[in-house]
């Protein structure tokens, strides 16, 4: 077995090994990646070899790591952080200016925050004013120029060319296991804000299909939507990662829900270098991690 000093932990592998778990398996990983699953399942297997011990579980159904693939990626962060970072120091140019900047509640909470934070540290003579708003007061804002760029969610569908996609997802209808659909009457609607562009969707379709919504429950975080649905207050609709053990998905029944994307939206004929800086650091990251995660 190789020694300690001979062993080494190449970039790219780590990185592929990142994107595991960013993207929940092999295969998605080699998509967001621009490989095939051949070639990212070697470079895992040449880790392996390396390292002399297991890091994919490969068994159906159960966790993607091993408990040593779960400590690596622990290590595995914090080592394309700065490898990421040194990179960057080294080849940066001097920027100076201001960024007015939207984003959503949920991607504050995202790995978008490592990339401003990392962007502040890199560009210290770059101002970036930040409001946090929903999606559809985002948009507003930018068609008013309050701001130079967004980071928001939209339909799949209304994804524009010129937008910088961070990450798709699926919509569901929810409800509660032990609650049942009315058969008639109206449906009892748990919902973000009336500014939510789900809530205008499902109006929109439910009366189009002769169903009535009534919202008996408001709120402005997912985590209040979950507690209401699982408590069988009625249905909502939820980012597919914000289903949970205590509700259950609709399968029938109801329109089935479009696609959604998070994006980079950016003001029309805004010409601005230290946004051009950002985006073009969203973008490297994208594609050096094969997609950004939002947290659930």
């Amino acid at each position: 077995m190789a020694g300690v000093a001979t062993r080494r932990l190449e970039i790219d592998a780590l990185r592929t090994l990142w994107a595991v778990r960013e993207q929940g398996g092999v295969t998605r990983a080699a998509t967001a990646l621009g490989m095939s699953q051949s070639a990212v399942s070697h470079k895992i297997r040449r880790l392996e070899a390396s390292l002399g011990c297991d890091l994919l579980a490969r068994r159906p159904n159960g966790p993607n790591f091993t408990p040593a693939g779960d400590e690596l990626l622990g290590y595995a962060q914090r080592i394309l952080g700065l490898h990421d970072e040194a990179v960057l120091s080294l080849t940066r140019t001097s920027i100076t200016g201001r960024i007015a900047l939207g984003l959503t509640e949920d991607t504050t909470c995202s790995e978008l925050a490592r990339i401003l934070g990392r962007f502040h540290h890199l560009h210290p003579n770059v101002t970036v004013r930040t409001r946090v708003r929903m999606s559809l007061a985002l948009q507003d804002l930018l068609l008013a120029g309050e701001l130079d760029a967004a980071i928001l969610l939209v339909f799949a569908h209304d994804v524009r060319p010129s937008d910088l996609v961070l990450f798709r997802e699926s919509l569901r209808w929810v409800k509660s296991p032990d609650w049942a659909l009315p058969a008639s009457g109206p449906l009892p609607f748990l919902s973000f804000s009336e500014d939510c562009f789900y809530r205008r969707w499902a109006y929109d379709v439910a009366q189009d299909d002769g169903l009535v919504l009534e919202t008996v429950f408001e709120c402005s975080s997912a985590v209040g939507i979950v507690t209401g649905v699982a408590a069988g207050l009625g249905i909502a609709l939820l980012n597919n990662r914000h289903v949970t053990q205590d509700i259950e998905v609709i399968e029938e029944g109801l329109p089935d829900p479009p696609g959604i994307a998070y994006v980079v939206r950016r003001a029309r004929n805004t010409r601005n270098p230290v946004l051009d800086a950002l985006v073009a650091e969203i973008k490297a990251d994208i594609g050096r991690f094969g997609g950004l995660r939002i947290a659930g």
